[in-house]
C-alpha cells in the first residue's frame, strides 16, 4: 500500500465535526407573515365595498270604474297524468282544439275580437311539460291569444 491511499482510509474513518449530510432547508416564517399582512392591509384600502340597493318602486294606482267589456273566461285544467278539462268537462287531447274553438264561436267571438276571451291555464304542479305546451298549442290553435297561467300563493 502507498502512503496516499493509506491518508484517504484514515481520512474516512476520522473526522472532526464536520459533516458530508446536507443541511435541511427552512422557512423564516416571521418576513412571510410580515409580508402577508402588508398584502391584506393593501387590499382592504384598495377594495371598495360596493352595495346593493333594492330599487324603492311606488306602483301606480287608478281611480277609474270597471271595463264595460266583459271578459270571457274558458278554463284549462291539466291534471298531474297529463289529462285536459275544459271548464269542468274532460276532453281529450286531440279534441281540445276543436272545443275551444266552438267555445269562441258559441261566444260569438270573431277573429278580431278573439282578446275579450281570457284562457286561464290551472296545472297542476306535477303536470307534464308537454301537456301543459298541448293546451297552449290549442289556444293558439283556436286564435285565443290571451293566456293566463294560474299559480297558488305559499302561505
Amino acid at each position: 500500500m502507498s502512503w496516499l491511499s493509506l491518508q484517504s482510509q484514515s481520512k474516512r474513518g476520522f473526522s472532526l465535526g464536520t459533516s458530508t449530510a446536507s443541511a435541511e432547508p427552512e422557512i423564516n416564517l416571521i418576513p412571510f407573515i410580515d409580508v402577508l399582512l402588508v398584502v391584506l392591509i393593501f387590499l382592504m384600502i384598495s377594495t371598495t365595498f360596493t352595495r346593493y340597493q333594492e330599487l324603492a318602486i311606488t306602483l301606480p294606482s287608478a281611480n277609474g270604474s270597471e271595463s264595460l267589456a266583459d271578459n270571457k273566461q274558458v278554463h284549462i285544467a291539466v291534471s298531474r297524468d297529463g289529462r285536459f278539462a275544459i271548464n269542468g268537462k274532460v276532453v281529450d287531447r286531440s279534441q281540445l282544439t276543436g272545443a275551444l274553438m266552438q267555445l269562441s264561436n258559441q261566444n260569438g267571438v270573431s277573429k278580431d275580437s278573439a282578446s275579450n276571451v281570457q284562457v286561464n291555464i290551472d296545472s297542476d304542479a306535477k303536470a307534464p311539460h308537454q301537456a301543459v305546451m298541448s293546451a297552449l298549442e290549442a289556444a293558439r290553435d283556436a286564435n285565443l291569444s290571451n293566456v293566463v297561467f294560474s299559480s297558488q300563493t305559499k302561505k
